[in-house]
């Protein structure tokens, strides 16, 4: 009782009314709520802060931005959730805010097409060196876990692609990058198709700021190759896994094109398939998988190889990882 009568006096004002259906819609700073609702910044955030306090919104920092969002989880969730399903569809004032809404997200869209064009032509040579993209994607997909994914987490999400290809199957989606500028180019593209059960974040592949035992699936997707430690990383993507899930990895097989070190900052040319299954047994998961796909056309040099891995659903995978470590 206590705590909802703490979120309904939260939520009991017209302009706090107006906040919570905006960032309904979207996730937004500050800036972007003020630019909305024409009103000061200090009166925005003394609004979001009672809110906040009252668990109707989540907050999460992005470098020197704080991103706003309506609250999906726990109690505060779900009154949040409840007094969006009554107010009402054609209110006036609600309507101007949803426009001026589609203005903040058409100045972000212009940005991050920006970003995209200074940088297509270099991610056009490196995709020209292996399969076509949605080869692979679709390679993900047939080694993804079956059914319905209440929690799929992209790590080192980039543009964010790999939450659209999963977002029919997944509940909620939840993109990791430290680059604030993908980022930006992510939640533009994901916010263009209405993928609103997904989401991206900053954060760091070594320390995610995820639970324990949360996800049903973890991506990394040509992530590994840029990192000092891969398997710490791997490590990592475990922990978050729940028992049962899988992780998927896709990366390119060994090769020698030293000009991707030198030019685009890759750590490491390639893996060996029974490296990165060592990783995985250390990390404590059970190798499943491995799919290889060779280079097609003239131009192409690259292997693209994907690893399966699970965390075992009854923590009895000692004797099986020993195996597959052995047979490594």
């Amino acid at each position: 009782m206590d705590g909802l009568v703490a979120g309904l006096r939260a939520a009991g004002e017209p302009t706090r009314l107006r906040l919570l259906s905006l960032l309904a819609q979207s996730e937004l700073t500050v800036t972007e709520l003020t630019q909305i609702m024409r009103q000061s910044q200090p009166r925005i955030s003394r609004h979001l802060k009672l809110m906040g306090e009252a668990g109707l919104l989540d907050r999460f920092r992005e470098g020197s931005w704080v991103f706003y969002r309506l609250a999906r989880a726990g109690e505060g969730g779900a009154l949040a959730q409840s007094l969006m399903a009554l107010l009402p569809k054609n209110d006036p004032v609600l309507t101007r805010d949803t426009e001026r809404l589609e203005e903040v997200r058409q100045g972000r869209a212009e940005r991050a097409a920006a970003f995209f064009r200074e940088n297509a032509e270099e991610w056009d040579r490196i995709r020209a060196l292996y399969v076509p993209e949605a080869r692979v994607e679709a390679a993900m997909q047939e080694l993804a876990p079956k059914g319905r994914l209440r929690s799929f987490l992209d790590l080192g999400t980039g543009t964010g692609r790999l939450l659209e290809v999963f977002a029919s199957r997944s509940e909620s989606a939840v993109g990791i990058d430290l680059s604030p500028e993908m980022l930006a180019f992510a939640r533009a593209k994901v916010e263009e198709r209405g993928l609103t059960h997904c989401q991206v974040r900053q954060g760091d592949l070594f320390d995610l700021p995820v639970p324990d035992d949360s996800q049903d699936l973890v991506t990394l997707h040509q992530v590994l190759h840029y990192l000092d430690d891969p398997a710490t990383a791997l490590a990592e993507a475990a922990r978050v896994l729940k028992p049962g899930g899988r992780l998927l990895i896709a990366d390119f097989a060994p090769h020698e094109l030293d000009f991707l070190r030198e030019e685009q900052a890759h750590r490491r040319l390639g893996f060996a398939p029974e490296e990165v299954t060592r990783w995985c047994v250390r990390a404590g998961l059970q190798p499943a998988e491995i799919a290889e796909l060779p280079p097609e056309g003239d131009e192409a040099k690259l292997t693209v190889v994907i690893w399966a891995a699970e965390k075992p659903a009854d923590g009895k995978s000692e004797g099986a990882a020993k195996r597959a470590l052995e047979e490594a």
